[in-house]
């Protein structure tokens, strides 16, 4: 015999849950999630930071998007997000679980070698910057810069190079190009006349001594070309 939910609220979820089932939280999100949960919570929260920041924007690209955990935080405020990823496994598997939803698309992307044919209101990268070369960190620039409309907002996000002691053995062996605040904002002003930088410390952003922050946010306007 079914046993029979209480409150109102619980027999309400439980109705969805038995209507849609689980929500699939994609490989890079599961791997964190059974090896360290509170990093999903950080993980979430720079997300969080950058739909706050987004609100409004009808139209935003993610570089990046891995498995999409951040897809739907960024869809509470903006219009639509269009999500670039390298990996063609991660964005068919996105492409498959968003079908029908206008306001989700995806393709596969190296955006060190070309870009989008659109421009965007805002661009946000997240936890790629230092994944990449750096003889190829001009070029991912370039084609973000191409990418976004004369009045557009670009978020970077990436571990801060002073944390790196602590990092995990699978990060310090992909992240190859790590950036303490003054190489990340020295960088971006070539592309950009206004950039603002934000620490992080698990999951609060604030305006505290960068050296101590373990990670960075840059938010750039104005974009030069």
């Amino acid at each position: 015999m079914k046993k029979k939910v209480k409150t109102y609220q619980n027999r309400m979820q439980n109705i969805e849950y038995e209507n849609k089932g689980p929500v699939q939280i994609g490989p890079n999100a599961s791997y964190i999630w059974r090896t360290d949960p509170r990093h999903l919570v950080f993980l979430l929260s720079r997300y969080k930071f950058c739909s706050k920041l987004l609100e409004g924007k009808k139209k935003v690209l993610e570089v990046g998007c891995g498995d999409g955990l951040g897809i739907p935080i960024l869809l509470q405020t903006t219009g639509s997000v269009h999500g670039l990823d390298l990996e063609d496994v991660l964005i068919d598997e996105l492409k498959e679980k968003y079908r029908g939803n206008a306001k989700a698309s995806f393709s596969v992307l190296d955006i060190t070698k070309s870009r989008p044919k659109e421009q965007y209101d805002a661009v946000c990268s997240l936890d790629v910057i230092e994944h990449i070369p750096q003889k190829l960190e001009n070029k991912y620039l370039i084609n973000i810069v191409k990418s976004l409309k004369k009045d557009g907002v670009c978020i970077i996000g990436t571990p801060n190079i002073t944390a790196k002691n602590y990092a995990t053995k699978l990060s310090k062996k992909d992240h190859i190009n790590l950036k303490d605040h003054k190489s990340l904002k020295e960088l971006l002003e070539k592309y950009f006349n206004n950039v603002f930088l934000f620490s992080m410390n698990d999951e609060v952003v604030h305006t505290g001594f960068y050296p101590m922050a373990h990670y960075l946010f840059a938010v750039a306007v104005g974009r030069r070309s």
